[in-house]
């Protein structure tokens, strides 16, 4: 699959913290893979890497997938704490809307399980806090698979990423 972006998105990386639904973790492994986004999981997953609904949401894509996989919260921290980047979470306690934040090439966009969002003490640790809107006030959130593609494609939007994108394998 030949592609050429303005600059390489890989810088880029998407966090779910303890997901619980294998077909939201599959729709965002698929989401990563045709953006070139590193995929990080972070455990206890509320299921196994080899469920099978897991992967049919991700189709055939899993080998364009940069997945990691940490055990505990911790081991994430740990793998974080060597890296370059913000955590930005995404989370209804956020402060600014995100589309107002501006994101970086670098950005780690952190994203909660689907019910119970980012922990707490973890919350604390982002650098920022963003949210989604919801019109609909008695509507707290979307569904985690949509919430990772309008923050991630809105990084992407606000880098220019998308301007000069060429696919040569499309039919």
């Amino acid at each position: 699959m030949a592609s050429i972006y303005t600059y390489s998105l890989s810088m880029l990386k998407v966090v779910l913290v303890h997901p619980q639904i294998p077909p939201n973790t599959g729709n965002i492994a698929r989401t990563c893979a045709a953006t070139e986004t590193e995929l990080h999981l972070v455990g206890p997953l509320g299921f196994e890497l080899s469920d099978r609904y897991l992967k049919r949401a991700g189709l055939d894509y899993w080998p364009y997938v940069n997945l990691h996989y940490h055990l505990t919260l911790q081991d994430f921290q740990e793998h974080y704490q060597g890296r370059e980047g913000r955590l930005i979470g995404f989370s209804v306690s956020g402060q600014k809307s995100y589309t107002a934040y501006h994101f970086q090439a670098e950005d780690w966009l952190v994203f909660g399980s689907e019910s119970d969002g980012l922990p707490k003490d973890f919350r604390e640790q982002c650098t920022d806090l963003v949210y989604i809107p919801m019109p609909q006030s008695h509507i707290r959130s979307l569904n985690l698979s949509v919430s990772v593609g309008v923050g991630l494609f809105e990084v992407y939007r606000q880098l220019g990423s998308f301007e000069t994108k060429i696919n040569c394998n499309r039919p």
